[in-house]
């Protein structure tokens, strides 16, 4: 047994951190391989933009469980590298709402191929193990207990 496994549940967060970052770098590395500029940490953006051509960041922020704030930030980075545009929503002017750029579009379709691919790998990924493949579905329970009740509020009542 390594170190993080004996700990169990006290390094939990450690072992996801780390997971995420190896799977990320990796996305990374597959991007460059293949050529394309972009960076994994845009992907929620530009999947919800695939699926919908116009969202307003709130929509975003919503989706995403994210502040209102670290979604401007991304959306800026992105306008700044000429991928997405926002304009004030036909709806409501007091709204901003993203769209593609013609460069954030050809970027988006040459990359949809990498996520088909991302997708099948780590489906055959969850499938090698006995467990793993109930992964997400561990991983949402958890995230609904803690929509629940917070770790801090749960640690909190194991120190009374």
């Amino acid at each position: 047994m390594n170190f993080y496994e004996s700990l169990g549940f006290l390094v939990l967060g450690s072992r996801l951190r780390r997971l995420s970052e190896t799977f990320l770098a990796d996305v990374n590395k597959i991007y460059a391989e293949h050529q394309l500029k972009f960076d994994a940490s845009w992907f929620p953006v530009f999947y919800i933009l695939s699926k919908q051509k116009q969202v307003s960041i709130r929509y975003i922020a919503d989706e995403l469980v994210i502040s209102h704030s670290a979604v401007s930030q991304l959306v800026s980075s992105l306008t700044e590298k000429g991928l997405v545009k926002t304009s004030a929503s036909s709806e409501d002017g007091r709204k901003k709402v993203v769209t593609f750029t013609a460069k954030g579009q050809k970027l988006q379709q040459q990359i949809e191929p990498v996520w088909k691919a991302l997708s099948k790998a780590m489906e055959e990924l969850a499938k090698e193990g006995t467990h793993s493949k109930h992964f997400l579905k561990a991983i949402a329970e958890v995230e609904e207990g803690l929509a629940n009740a917070s770790l801090f509020d749960r640690v909190e009542a194991q120190m009374k």
